[in-house]
């Protein structure tokens, strides 16, 4: 990634000296993050069988790429502060356009640039993924999935937004962006993705399925809890700030499933308060653990990972994959609050 960066700091100097705030923005980005998707993918080539080669590496690494792109939209589209404990991007852009006192609207130009920057880890995602050296035919096992990857990216946020405007819904339509905006594009496609390109048969596509499916959708719901109870210093972003930007998680629905008018009546009076105090936080807090939501989702967190467990121990994986794959399970559902 460092090395693509390079490259592409060598571009962007050449059309303009003022573009390498561009690549300065995604660079401070990509110094943090877990890595998952890049190694679901290099895991799930190992699982079909695929050699320990630099070329599988660039593969699996234009995922963070699109990660990258994602984030920068996914923080423009909540109006969120941090991300991995820095300004998210368009928040950064904006300080840049306040502090040089350029003319127009400082939050208009942080949203735009950011939007760019955003597309432009979209171009790079696909230029990295088609140079990584590995051969047409394993390129065009790959296409399919990585389209199919994005296009359900796309609309799982889209029905990710959708939930937001009217106001959320049921667990059942909670659980349907958690599947599409996360718990695919996070384990199942990358491992789909990998397995493709080292030419993987449909029972391993299957199988592997049945791994990061259930797997893909524990890890959200992890992410879920840690956007209400996490430590900021772990999550790199405020206490509570998901409550602050009144997204309707599976946590939410469970919760207003179960608690009492009342109750249901605080939860929709706060959620979504951008000035939401710690005071209300732990308020909400309460409230979730109370109705009894906290323990349920910590118990489906638990179920999906077992069953994820369950999967991967196939004979048809090779065996030093299976072990990795069994640690990224439960590296992605312990993390710490």
């Amino acid at each position: 990634m460092t090395d693509f960066l390079d490259q592409q700091h060598l571009i962007l100097t050449s059309i303009s000296p003022e573009a390498v705030r561009l690549n300065e923005a995604l660079s401070d980005l990509l110094a943090g993050g877990k890595r998952l998707r890049p190694a679901f993918c290099y895991w799930g080539w190992r699982a079909a069988g695929g050699s320990d080669c630099q070329e599988a590496i660039v593969a699996a690494s234009s995922l963070e790429f699109l990660q990258a792109c994602a984030l920068i939209h996914d923080d423009v589209m909540d109006g969120s502060d941090t991300r991995r404990g820095m300004p998210a991007a368009h928040r950064r852009f904006a300080t840049l356009h306040r502090g040089a006192g350029w003319l127009g609207s400082s939050e208009n130009f942080g949203v735009g640039a950011a939007i760019l920057l955003g597309d432009l880890c979209l171009s790079w995602a696909d230029e990295v993924l088609y140079t990584c050296g590995l051969d047409a035919d394993s390129l065009r096992r790959g296409k399919g999935v990585y389209d199919i990857m994005r296009t359900e990216l796309m609309t799982g946020q889209y029905l990710d937004l959708l939930e937001q405007a009217v106001g959320g819904g049921s667990v059942e339509r909670a659980l349907t962006v958690v599947r599409y905006k996360s718990a695919k594009y996070t384990v199942e496609r990358p491992l789909h993705l990998g397995a493709s390109l080292a030419g993987a048969d449909d029972q391993v596509i299957a199988t592997l399925s049945d791994y990061g499916l259930p797997l893909g959708e524990a890890f959200q719901l992890r992410d879920d809890v840690l956007g209400v109870f996490g430590d900021p210093s772990q999550t790199g972003k405020p206490a509570g700030d998901d409550l602050r930007e009144g997204k309707r998680t599976v946590l939410i629905a469970e919760t207003l499933e179960s608690c009492s008018t009342a109750e249901a009546d605080v939860v929709r009076r706060h959620l979504g308060d951008p000035a939401l105090s710690l005071e209300g936080v732990s308020a909400l807090r309460d409230i979730i653990t109370t109705s009894g939501a906290l323990a349920r989702v910590e118990s489906t967190i638990t179920e999906y990972t077992e069953r994820a467990l369950t999967a991967v121990r196939s004979p048809l994986f090779a065996p030093e994959a299976v072990t990795v794959l069994e640690g990224l399970a439960i590296a992605a559902t312990s993390r710490s609050m």
